[in-house]
């Protein structure tokens, strides 16, 4: 899959962008509400060739996108099948330095267009951190729907945090 819109580029991962993806997940700021701790320099190939390797959204694996704007990877979308019939959950990260120009938005919109469109998919879902007040909003820029706020469901990072799920079918496009 490959994509673009006004400012930006999505698409596979290549091997060039280790150092700008790099550069996304080192930051404790922008993993504070992932499952993953920063990478540092002793796990970034590792987790970097886990990128490479999701090129393509199937029922068996997860497909990791590169934002780029420019020449500069600034984000990475994340889309794979859930257990429920035609149903993708979605996932982004986004440099700090990408922040508040709009190019999440802009990104994640044109991708759930993209997999309602062409892959036909019946729901698009997000599961967050509760605390994660950015991605709320963003997800509620793109015409989701907040469907639950879960108690202290997930234990992550050695604490229970609450989460979120917001939801989307393709009548919620605007």
């Amino acid at each position: 899959m490959e994509f673009n819109t006004e400012r930006l580029t999505i698409r596979p991962f290549k091997s060039s962008d280790l150092k700008d993806v790099f550069n996304i997940y080192n930051n404790d700021d922008t993993c504070k509400y992932l499952l993953h701790d920063r990478w540092n320099y002793e796990n970034m190939e590792e987790e970097f060739n886990k990128k490479l390797e999701n090129s393509a959204l199937t029922k068996e694996t997860m497909l990791n996108l590169a934002v780029v704007n420019d020449t500069k990877v600034i984000g990475d979308l994340s889309i794979w099948y859930t257990n429920m019939k035609d149903t993708v959950e979605i996932g982004y990260t986004f440099s700090d330095e990408a922040s508040g120009k709009g190019y999440a938005t802009e990104a994640v919109s044109r991708l759930v267009k993209k997999l309602f469109e062409e892959y036909k998919v019946h729901r698009i879902q997000a599961n967050l951190d509760a605390r994660n007040k950015a991605s709320q909003k963003l997800c509620e820029r793109i015409g989701m729907r907040k469907e639950a706020h879960f108690i202290q469901d997930y234990w992550n990072k050695d604490e229970w945090t609450d989460s979120i799920v917001y939801g989307m079918l393709l009548s919620d496009l605007d």
